[in-house]
């Protein structure tokens, strides 16, 4: 007798050949399939290769779905990791990470100029006297007396971005605490007492240091020329207009490009890593491992397979020949009948499958943990003990 074992190429894929719980199922349901579609009475025009196909495509379809759902659960986890199939990670459950929303955050980081995935480069504009506007892509130097528009960072060659201008006011700060500051301090007198009577302190008020550090800067604001730029187009227009000693100093600016997606400022081979359904390292199921539930959807999903492919070799003959008599098959309604339980089954597993997703999971222990406690609540109290949690 010709079994799964002994048959030569007994499926089209051979994926699950050599698992020995496969090849004896595929052996049963052969004797399953043929028996549902009434082999006993009329001859089922199936061969035993066929019922195999039907058998490796529908646990193929079964494992399909699984990996749809479970990719659908733990796909921001394995975003960036390597690639390739039949790594097991299917029958896994991995650990959460944050790695996802970390990689959102970074062009907010990399704008904000603290941190991200690229780098920026500082340079220097060489001031003259009496010149207020310097073009940047042309004036914008670095140490080595090169262009920054021309640095290799600028691998896209796109505009720079301007994140910093080293142009301000100098600090008033060592102005503030000076000798003079002793008369706020009498004038104040705002006393602590210290653990002996005899000894008082005079402290200045913190409000009182606020208050003068804004005078300071308005004084300088207003009496002084405000270090202050603008940019405009590609140039930048300094205040106030460098004078004599100051035309051996340099401006220093530091500026940012368009950052290159694929080419990051450091090796990065998450680049090459999963980033979408179709590269999720997730290969083919094991049979010898899928349970009771999921081989009795398999066995129901062959059995469509075997109605339809049965009802198309049927419906190449409309009827045959019979003395005095003509023999109306039934192609048509087995076709028919057989898709409609392969919808039927591929929406019960959906379906299945939507209410164990790790989301929904949660969702439902979150519910489950609520009614619980609307139970807890209807106890009563014995003696008048309270009932605690936790």
């Amino acid at each position: 007798m010709t079994t799964f074992a002994n048959t030569t190429n007994p499926t089209p894929f051979a994926a699950f050949d050599s698992d020995t719980e496969f090849q004896s199922d595929a052996d049963k349901m052969v004797t399953f399939v043929k028996r549902k579609l009434g082999d006993d009475i009329l001859s089922v025009e199936l061969t035993k290769k066929q019922i195999f196909a039907c058998f490796e495509e529908s646990f193929f379809q079964y494992g399909q779905i699984v990996n749809e759902y479970q990719a659908r659960s733990q796909i921001s986890s394995f975003l960036g990791t390597a690639t390739g199939s039949m790594s097991g990670s299917e029958q896994k459950f991995p650990r959460e990470t944050l790695e996802f929303l970390d990689r959102q955050a970074e062009p907010y980081a990399f704008e904000a100029g603290v941190g991200g995935s690229y780098d920026s480069i500082s340079g220097s504009i060489q001031l003259k006297v009496g010149q207020q506007d310097y073009n940047i892509y042309e004036n914008l130097k670095d140490a080595n007396d090169n262009l920054v528009y021309s640095s290799s960072l600028n691998t896209q060659v796109s505009k720079m971005k301007l994140q910093e201008v080293f142009h301000f006011n100098p600090q008033a700060a060592y102005r503030f605490f000076d000798t003079t500051s002793a008369i706020n301090y009498l004038n104040n007198e705002f006393s602590f007492e210290s653990f002996t009577p005899e000894t008082i302190f005079y402290v200045l008020p913190v409000f009182e240091d606020i208050l003068r550090a804004g005078q300071m800067d308005i004084s300088h604001r207003v009496r002084r020329s405000n270090f202050s730029y603008k940019i405009v187009g590609q140039n930048i227009r300094i205040y106030p207009m460098p004078t004599g000693d100051q035309s051996s100093k340099k401006l220093f600016i530091r500026v940012a490009f368009s950052p290159d997606p694929l080419n990051p400022s450091f090796g990065d081979n998450t680049i090459h890593g999963v980033s979408n359904l179709s590269n999720v390292p997730f290969g083919n199921l094991t049979y010898v491992n899928v349970n009771s539930i999921g081989r009795q959807w398999v066995r129901q999903y062959t059995l469509a397979l075997s109605k339809e492919i049965l009802g198309l070799v049927r419906s190449k003959f409309k009827s045959l020949p019979i003395p005095n008599a003509e023999l109306q098959l039934d192609g048509d309604a087995l076709v028919s009948q057989g898709r409609e339980d392969k919808k039927e089954l591929l929406g019960q597993l959906r379906e299945m499958l939507d209410s164990l997703t790790y989301d929904k999971i949660i969702e439902t222990n979150a519910t489950k943990s609520e009614n619980i406690q609307k139970q807890l609540r209807t106890i009563p109290v014995p003696n008048g003990r309270a009932i605690t949690m936790g």
